[in-house]
């Protein structure tokens, strides 16, 4: 499925809000979809389509895998990235090439008035150095009519990439693709082995993804908008103010500069674009660490389901769903889930009976499965997420974990009436 079909899926399934009038990208386009919360298509954005907010929840991403919200944790805990990928000859990404780079062209939004520039946040950064590939999502501030900056987090695939390319003095060459399968953008942020991001893709959608060939050398999936060029080995530049996913202002940081060489994209192209902090942007940050987590809980104990709420960012805050067979069961689903995803604050375990996706029925078991004297689990002065604000200026946070499931033996005491069948 493209992006124009999963479009006119949404469309058809009177889902999609469409704006006809004239919009423009500098602050209008983002505050009109703070508003609408739900898939929106700008039809005229500085003379150019724009859609936001396609995957804003689990309903939608659920749709965009053809699963449902309740199982997909499930289904992506299954997928292995063994799918096939094929390098074709012709794309419709290429169907106009302009004859000169001018970024101002291109309707990329300034989301509030602290931004530091415009922003692309859908794009996805496909890079190659030495033999190793890799394709991820960054925020990418435009600087120039041919130049942006990229946030590049320390010790990530694109990050270490580009250090190796910099020490031999190399540029890195790289494309950054827009307006892809919503399939593909998923797994574009889920964490899979080096290089293996399009197999992870094929394998997810069911189907061989085509890769098509550029200039200078990297080959990206189909999409609306290609942007080709490199990031310059030595120079770098500020980059920010940004809202992150904590809906707070991420600070300035010397960042990389990225050059670009060439622009092309499909007849009428249609932009995709992610708001910071809005519904998009938490399922593409979140999701993919929920399978993670019931992967590494399943390994110590009996996990049901896992859950990275949206109160807690969608990155944060994780429910664990477990069944317990030991008195320590609790304790040891807090461990794993904090070793699946780093990034972590807080983590709360249940029993199978609660429902993570409502917050009172969490909020119940908290209340009377949970007592702090013996259920709650501190880890003072741990790395934590640069996205929280709460961090320590070298990263450092403390860390909690919520044992509120009931105690073996003495479930009588805990059970609802509603749940007493027997």
């Amino acid at each position: 499925m493209s992006l124009r079909n999963f479009i006119e899926q949404l469309r058809s399934d009177q889902t999609l809000y469409e704006i006809n009038y004239s919009c423009s990208p500098y602050l209008e386009v983002s505050g009109l979809t703070h508003k609408k919360k739900g898939p929106v298509l700008f039809n005229d954005a500085m003379g150019h389509k724009i859609v936001m907010n396609i995957i804003a929840d689990r309903q939608l991403m659920a749709k965009a895998l053809r699963t449902s919200p309740e199982t997909m944790v499930h289904y992506l805990a299954g997928i292995e990235a063994n799918g096939e990928v094929v390098l074709v000859d012709e794309t419709p990404s290429q169907e106009v090439i302009e004859d000169e780079v001018d970024l101002s062209k291109v309707p990329i939004l300034t989301y509030f008035p602290q931004d530091g520039g415009p922003y692309i946040t859908a794009g996805v950064v496909v890079s190659e150095y030495g033999g190793t590939y890799n394709a991820s999502i960054h925020r990418l501030m435009v600087t120039g009519k041919d130049t942006m900056v990229g946030r590049l987090v320390e010790n990530r695939h694109t990050y270490n990439l580009h250090k190796a390319a910099s020490q031999a003095g190399d540029p890195l060459p790289i494309a950054v693709v827009i307006g892809i399968d919503p399939g593909v953008l998923l797994a574009t942020t889920t964490r899979v082995p080096e290089g293996q991001e399009f197999q992870y893709a094929s394998a997810l959608l069911g189907r061989p993804i085509e890769l098509f060939q550029l200039d200078n050398g990297i080959k990206v999936p189909h999409a609306e908008w290609v942007l080709e060029g490199y990031i310059d080995p030595q120079v770098r530049v500020d980059e920010g103010p940004f809202v992150d996913i904590t809906g707070t202002l991420d600070i300035v940081r010397q960042e990389p500069l990225i050059r670009i060489t060439k622009v092309m994209h499909r007849k009428d192209p249609i932009y995709h674009a992610i708001m910071p902090a809005g519904g998009e942007h938490k399922m593409l940050m979140g999701v993919p660490y929920e399978p993670l987590i019931l992967k590494e809980v399943g390994k110590v104990c009996d996990v049901r389901n896992a859950v990275l709420t949206e109160g807690g960012c969608s990155y944060l805050h994780a429910i664990v769903q477990i069944h317990s067979n030991n008195e320590d069961d609790g304790r040891k689903a807090i461990d794993a889930a904090f070793t699946a995803h780093r990034s972590l604050k807080h983590v709360v375990v249940v029993d199978d009976d609660i429902d993570i996706f409502n917050s009172y029925d969490v909020e119940y078991a908290i209340a009377t499965r949970f007592r702090a004297d013996r259920d709650l689990v501190v880890y003072p002065n741990v790395r934590g997420s640069s996205l929280d604000p709460m961090c320590t200026p070298n990263g450092n946070t403390t860390k909690m974990g919520l044992d509120a499931t009931m105690i073996l033996g003495e479930e009588h005491k805990f059970r609802r009436p509603s749940m007493l069948e027997d």
